[in-house]
């Protein structure tokens, strides 16, 4: 799965996260996870990610 910048993902727990930041060579991603109407901003790893949404 190649993961751009600004790609809606879902992750596998089920939350919702916009793409901000690529580290690396796609080894982790600065993520901005929706909170129920609020975004908490982490590191989030290829691991935690289900699928692509957009």
């Amino acid at each position: 799965m190649k993961i751009k910048l600004y790609d809606k993902v879902k992750l596998k727990n089920g939350k919702i996260a916009s793409i901000v930041e690529i580290l690396g060579d796609d080894e982790a991603y600065i993520a901005d996870i929706d909170i129920g109407g609020d975004y908490d901003t982490e590191t989030v790893y290829p691991e935690q990610i289900d699928k692509i949404i957009t």
